[in-house]
């Protein structure tokens, strides 16, 4: 049995040699994540490493660019880790040298000097907290109001209640952009959106067959949510920094409420952060670990994500089995109440979401093993992806990019092949692919869907039911 929803390993040293990447892609990893924000020295040599697996491999599997976006960090402390203790004083100031267990650089001079007293400081996606108590210059003084803290180089800051404006790509972000399109990435990350500003100037920077994954991780991006979800192909609901900023206890309605809004428009959406963050040290999973996965999956979630799991975690195969077999267990679940579990979808009277709409009430009987989708943008692939069919999804497109980007979608099998000439020598192609597929037999039915005129993007208009012959 074969999971529909899919997974995404963040790339790390965990991960890097060729016989863990490898071990991964087996046990269910469908994409490798990028972390822009970390040190991406020799991710060159990585991503080559897993091309090569990739072919070996027959599975498509997609690149992901996350971007830094304005995301506040900390710079480094000598030895990379210092313990605070509680009620510790602690400033933070704008000197280039290496921080201790006193001080450490605090990059951004415009946010230091709007602070006051009694402002928090949140270091390392919330896990500690800094209090100010007074000022002096470009220098803050504060209170450590955390047991057990650590300070750490590089890692991010959030201060609540605090608004600061980001609506354009940052020096950096554009930077790496260029990098990404150069590695043959499939998706870039926008971090710490706001509107759909971002998501408008990097599609100008981007290939046409890069998709835009929009993290929403700030109470502003929830209120231009439809907007949002419009303009980007894909959502992260990066619930690290969304739940500093609005709540750990909003997050989980938030989380449904998203998920509910991205079925709807046939957007997929990514469900992130700390999903088996206790496996970065520990070889099993707890209980509510595996009750998050599930309940991702459960809500509709088209892909789940694994952070410091993998990328730096002891555990990684075990994080990713322990996944997979989560999804399929839950899957199994879904297929045997379906009627529970069907999503509604709005057309808004678009013709080509409309005909699709009627593939997956035909794909429904259970003599329908595969539906077959020429896609040369991805377009119709996301579309039949977001409507859950029953029947198996096979994605052909000529761009081996397109491919690889609709990979990452739930269900979709991609298969990079040539373009079809015609209508004949697209039934051809499906010939050619249902030989090789063990679970289609003679006189089992499959659904071919295409556009017309052919080579036009975005134009899904040909539905044929075809009773397999071989």
């Amino acid at each position: 049995m074969e999971k529909k929803a899919k997974i995404i390993a963040t790339l790390g040293p965990a991960i890097y040699s060729s016989t863990k990447l490898k071990q991964l892609v087996n046990l269910g990893v469908d994409a490798f994540r990028i972390n822009f924000s970390h040190n991406t020295k020799g991710i060159k040599r990585i991503v080559s490493k897993i091309r090569k697996i990739e072919k070996s491999s027959n599975k498509k599997i997609a690149l992901i660019a996350d971007l830094q976006g304005v995301k506040l960090r900390v710079g480094k402390v000598e030895e990379d880790i210092k313990k605070i203790k509680y009620n510790q004083k602690y400033t933070f100031d704008t000197k280039k040298k290496i921080g201790d267990q006193f001080r450490i650089n605090f990059p951004y001079p415009k946010i230091l000097k709007r602070l006051k007293k009694g402002n928090k400081i949140l270091i390392d996606d919330g896990k500690f907290t800094f209090q100010v108590i007074g000022k002096k210059g470009l220098a803050v003084s504060t209170i450590c109001k955390s047991q057990n803290c650590y300070m750490r180089s590089n890692k991010s800051i959030h201060i609540p209640n605090f608004d600061i404006a980001f609506n354009k790509l940052t020096s950096k972000d554009k930077k790496d952009i260029k990098i990404a399109s150069k590695l043959g990435c499939n998706w870039i990350a926008l971090s710490y959106l706001q509107n759909d500003k971002l998501i408008h100037e990097t599609r100008k920077l981007i290939r046409k067959d890069m998709g835009i994954i929009s993290k929403i991780e700030n109470k502003h991006a929830l209120k231009n949510i439809i907007s949002i979800i419009k303009a980007t192909d894909s959502i992260m609901i990066a619930r690290g920094d969304l739940a500093i900023d609005i709540g750990h206890s909003e997050v989980p309605k938030v989380q449904l409420s998203l998920i509910k809004k991205c079925s709807q428009f046939s957007k997929s959406v990514i469900v992130a952060t700390q999903m088996l963050e206790s496996m970065i040290e520990n070889n099993t999973a707890t209980r509510a670990e595996i009750n998050d996965i599930a309940t991702a999956i459960f809500q509709g979630a088209d892909t789940v994500m694994l952070s410091a799991e993998a990328a730096i975690g002891k555990f990684p195969t075990q994080a990713v089995s322990t996944m997979s077999q989560t999804i399929l267990s839950t899957e199994k679940y879904k297929r045997q109440h379906i009627e529970d579990f069907k999503n509604s979808i709005i057309s808004n009277k678009d013709p080509v979401k409309s005909i699709l709409l009627s593939v997956k009430d035909i794909a429904y009987n259970p003599n329908v093993k595969a539906i077959i989708v020429f896609s040369n943008s991805g377009k119709s692939a996301k579309l039949v992806s977001a409507m859950r069919p029953a029947a198996k999804i096979l994605t052909i497109s000529p761009n081996i990019n397109i491919s690889r980007q609709v990979s990452l979608l739930w269900g979709v099998q991609s298969i990079n092949s040539r373009d079809a000439k015609g209508w004949k020598d697209m039934i051809a192609i499906s010939k050619e692919i249902i030989r090789k597929l063990r679970f289609i037999k003679k006189k089992d039915f499959v659904i071919i869907t295409a556009g017309l005129p052919f080579g036009k993007a975005g134009m899904t208009n040909m539905i044929r039911l075809y009773k397999v012959e071989k």
